[in-house]
């Protein structure tokens, strides 16, 4: 199909389902291009739960989708590849979670964003990369479970300097961002400022000028002096940055840091799924309240 075609038929077809299109930061361009909101988990979360339309075309992962229709109950939600899964948040289950809150009793559970609902549900509550060390800071408490990200959890217990036990899970795309990655590309553009993602291993985060969440990269963007930035995440980021930013050259910090389930969706499957109404994400009703307290939480905080 003709991109322009694809388009125009995505465009009329938004109008009669009375939809809307949200896409992560880490989806193809043409796909970000369609969409009427492009952001990280939390800024597509506000989105969902504020917006009108009756449905939402949800361009990311299942676990977002699910994010989505937890906070809209009474809109449609679809996310046009059944397939866009994410591994991290397959790494822990709701039932691994109750088993293992049973070791640390009284602990709060502090769940990033990408995570199952059944596991959101059994959670106290969520974070995403850009809040997360606000959310941990807002816990009294002093010793506090994380779930799954080994990763953002070191980096959150140093910022906040409390005692963060993390659940043995990771992003396979940060998490194969090394340190020598990140100075080999500071050897080739040493006037370079270097951002990476807080997902990124501890080695990494400490080679960088900026730790920022996908979010923020994009606002730090509008902001920077800087003629040139290495970016450490996943590189369907440089699309966003690129056109927003003309003047600024960004550099992967890894061409190859890529997550396959992130460019499952293209420009045909979102005119199918709006054309067709699928493949629709669902949450159970008790499931559904019992994370949309959690996720509510991090919203307001």
């Amino acid at each position: 199909m003709i991109k322009e075609e694809a388009v125009s038929r995505i465009k009329k077809l938004k109008q009669e389902r009375k939809a809307v299109i949200l896409a992560h930061n880490y989806q193809i361009g043409e796909v970000q291009d369609v969409a009427d909101f492009t952001g990280d988990s939390l800024g597509l979360s506000q989105e969902a739960a504020k917006v009108e339309a009756e449905t939402i075309v949800f361009c990311g992962v299942h676990f977002m989708a699910e994010t989505a229709a937890i906070l809209s109950p009474r809109k449609i939600v679809l996310l046009p590849d059944p397939h866009a899964g994410c591994p991290m948040a397959a790494m822990i289950t709701g039932q691994e979670l109750r088993d293992w809150k049973k070791r640390y009793p009284g602990r709060k559970v502090v769940c990033y964003v990408n995570t199952t609902a059944e596991v959101k549900a059994e959670s106290d509550v969520c974070c995403t990369s850009s809040n997360a060390v606000r959310v941990v800071n807002s816990i009294p408490d002093e010793e506090i479970l994380f779930v799954p990200d080994k990763n953002l959890a070191v980096y959150v217990g140093r910022q906040t300097g409390k005692k963060i036990i993390a659940w043995d899970g990771y992003c396979y795309v940060h998490n194969r961002i090394y340190a020598r990655d990140v100075l080999e590309k500071k050897r080739l553009y040493p006037d370079a400022e270097v951002w990476v993602h807080p997902e990124c291993r501890p080695e990494v985060i400490d080679l960088a000028d900026q730790v920022l969440s996908t979010g923020t990269m994009v606002k730090a963007a509008r902001e920077t002096t800087r003629r040139q930035v290495i970016v450490g995440t996943e590189a369907g980021i440089i699309y966003r940055l690129k056109k927003e930013n003309p003047k600024t050259e960004f550099y992967p910090v890894k061409e190859m840091a890529f997550c396959s389930n992130m460019k499952k969706i293209n420009l045909k499957k979102v005119w199918k799924a709006l054309e067709e109404m699928k493949f629709r994400v669902e949450v159970s009703p008790e499931i559904s309240r019992k994370a949309r307290g959690a996720i509510e939480k991090m919203i307001a905080i």
